[in-house]
């Protein structure tokens, strides 16, 4: 993949996507995030798209695209701690609890803390 052009395409996508988000254009965001995915779908790009829909209060979305990174990447931890507190968030406390986890045993995690903050 290295030198792959779809994948810098990819990347580039996400980055903006992210920077819109973080701007809080989150329609715009979406946008770049499912044209990223288009072009080479990550685990990253689908947890970030979750999470933008959740800033617009879309968390049956937001969970849909956390389980959509989990089947292209099982070993982020990511999207597992996101789908725990989404629940937690619908008041289904008991149904986070194995996505919480999950997350604190996966194999790439970026902050192993945050599902046992949430647990």
């Amino acid at each position: 993949m290295a030198g792959d052009p779809r994948v810098a395409l990819a990347i580039e996508l996400f980055q903006k996507a992210y920077q819109l988000q973080m701007q809080g254009e989150l329609d715009l965001a979406v946008d770049l995030y499912r044209r990223s995915i288009e072009v080479h779908p990550t685990a990253e790009a689908y947890t970030f798209l979750g999470w933008t829909y959740r800033f617009q209060g879309k968390i049956d979305e937001a969970i849909q695209e956390c389980k959509k990174a989990i089947d292209v990447d099982p070993s982020f931890g990511n999207p597992y701690n996101d789908i725990g507190a989404y629940l937690i968030e619908k008041g289904k406390h008991d149904d986070a609890i194995p996505w919480l986890e999950k997350a604190a045993k996966s194999g790439r995690y970026e902050s192993y803390h945050f599902p046992w903050y949430n647990l």
